[in-house]
């Protein structure tokens, strides 16, 4: 990457993440029927942003810019995932946390790496099932449920 587009991003991100902190603070702290409120995850995704916007603008100023290697930009991994994104956010209620997750990341690994098919499903469903149970049973949050017919 140029080191122009890599300084731009870490300041674009470091506003973002800031941001999401400060909006966090907005949040109840608290809500009904769980222990963890919804400032949490906001907060601690603001702060993960911080600390990596904060790496990369490091890294800018550390590593030497490759003069004369152009990447070809990619659109169509980007618009695979972004669609996979945006549907991700419209089924999360109705289908559930587990099976939109699972499916979201599987997609989102076949569109990165289409050889590992197992490695992709098998880390797919540890990790929205893992989460799932983390939050909601150890934390006592809530996450949309499974879905009526499941």
């Amino acid at each position: 990457m140029a080191l122009k587009f890599d300084y731009v991003a870490s300041v674009m991100f470091l506003t973002v993440g800031v941001l999401f902190i400060i909006g966090s603070k907005q949040l109840e702290s608290s809500s009904y029927g769980s222990a963890v409120g919804p400032n949490i995850f906001p907060f601690i995704l603001g702060s993960t942003l911080v600390l990596l916007s904060i790496r990369l603008f490091y890294e800018t100023f550390v590593t030497k810019n490759q003069q004369g290697k152009k990447e070809k930009l990619q659109y169509k991994p980007f618009l695979i995932i972004f669609a996979a994104t945006l549907i991700y956010i419209l089924t999360l209620e109705t289908i559930g946390y587990v099976i939109t997750t699972f499916l979201f990341l599987f997609v989102c690994f076949q569109t990165m790496e289409r050889s590992k098919v197992i490695q992709s499903l098998i880390i797919s469903a540890c990790f929205s099932g893992l989460v799932y149970f983390l939050y909601v049973e150890v934390l006592k949050g809530t996450l949309p449920d499974w879905p009526i017919w499941f």
